[in-house]
């Protein structure tokens, strides 16, 4: 039983009267007809009009023949990501307007309805062609790396995918700061003097724990959020301090992380990559020990009246009118001398300590409830909890 030609027929009869009057390559020619033939190969099918009609192409009226630069293309995409570790990739192409109105012409003058837009043949034709020599897939929902080819520039750009890491930290010695102060040049945008890093020095928590990140995943700038802050003066004891980093522009994605990195005075305990950071609030506790020092004499059988405070709300109000509430569990104290006292505890995360105890628009707090003007000199951590 001989095949149905009838659709080829047709298309054959519109691509001799397009022909007639524009010349067009054989992947121009083969978009136009190939949805409506069910074929996959635009360029095939092109060949196959272009053969049967006995017409030759010589510079395409839609194209101009780009589709013979697809190869240069490619080695271009190939040489920029040469360094980069990746294994999902999405292609984006800038074309001349020229080249886009030539293609809405032709469709609207031959009413070809239902074909893909030149843009759309020229993407797809890149990603499959890198795609089959890097073996990397195409995936356009978080891809590793964007490639932006622009055409009218013939330039090839690559933006990368964050990185994203979970760890925690301690600090045995005092007198370091857990923020950088951002780069004076750019304030922290990322400039030619900072290595666009967004910061330039690096004798910090932050400054510190971004140096390795930089180093290690080859990327540009680390944004860190912190599970809690402290005062330069602060230990972080314990297990150490939570953090999550969102890393930008990383050359390499998996670099070898061991379980410990010491950083001087900073040490990092089980840093490793994670799919995102949380996108809201992270709930959390603090075990910490507080060194107060009182205005006036202040007797053991006087702390007593702390005890309290256990499994009280502390209502927090901010210069803003904001009010929020913390809670405080297992107090423990002990008399230093005669004007200062240790006070342990496990608060809410984000209690303003040396407010609490001064009794800075919060209540109850300290200095009231011991009729006793108290000052908070250090406070450091024992111990910090995510709750979720």
């Amino acid at each position: 039983m001989r095949k149905n030609n009838k659709p080829f027929a047709n298309v054959l009869q519109i691509s001799q009267k397009i022909l007639k009057e524009y010349d067009l390559c054989d992947v121009c020619l083969g978009r136009l007809f190939a949805k409506k033939l069910g074929l996959a190969s635009n360029k095939k099918l092109g060949e196959k009009i272009h053969h049967t009609l006995k017409i030759k192409s010589t510079k395409c009226y839609i194209c101009k023949n780009v589709f013979d630069g697809i190869g240069s293309q490619v080695a271009k995409m190939l040489e920029v990501s040469s360094d980069h570790d990746f294994a999902t990739f999405l292609v984006g192409t800038k074309l001349k307007p020229s080249i886009l109105d030539r293609d809405d012409h032709m469709r609207s003058r031959f009413r070809l309805r239902g074909i893909d837009g030149i843009k759309t043949n020229i993407t797809r034709e890149l990603a499959k062609q890198f795609s089959r020599k890097t073996k990397k897939k195409i995936e356009s929902a978080e891809p590793d790396l964007v490639f932006m080819i622009d055409f009218k520039a013939d330039s090839c750009v690559i933006q990368t995918k964050p990185a994203f890491l979970w760890g925690r930290y301690t600090k045995t010695e005092r007198n370091m700061p857990q923020k950088q102060k951002p780069c004076a040049t750019c304030l922290g945008k990322g400039c030619i003097d900072c290595n666009y890093h967004g910061i330039s020095e690096f004798h910090s928590i932050e400054g510190l724990i971004s140096k390795y990140l930089f180093e290690k995943f080859e990327a540009l700038q680390a944004k860190i959020t912190w599970i809690g802050g402290e005062d330069s003066t602060s230990l972080v004891l314990g297990s150490g301090r939570p953090f999550f980093v969102k890393l930008l522009y990383p050359k390499k994605r998996h670099p070898k992380l061991p379980k410990k990195i010491t950083l001087g005075k900073v040490v990092l305990y089980d840093l490793k990559s994670i799919s995102k950071t949380p996108a809201g609030p992270v709930l959390f506790t603090s075990k910490v020990k507080l060194y107060i020092t009182c205005e006036n004499k202040i007797e053991q059988k006087d702390l007593s009246k702390l005890d309290q405070l256990e499994k009280n709300t502390l209502a927090v109000y901010e210069k803003s009118g904001k009010r929020t509430e913390k809670l405080i569990q297992n107090i423990q104290y002990e008399t230093n001398s005669g004007n200062s006292f240790y006070l342990s505890m496990t608060a809410s995360g984000g209690l303003p300590l040396k407010r609490f105890v001064s009794g800075d628009n919060i209540f109850p707090n300290i200095s009231d409830i011991l009729e006793n003007k108290c000052k908070c000199e250090i406070f450091d951590f024992e111990a910090v909890k995510i709750i979720r």
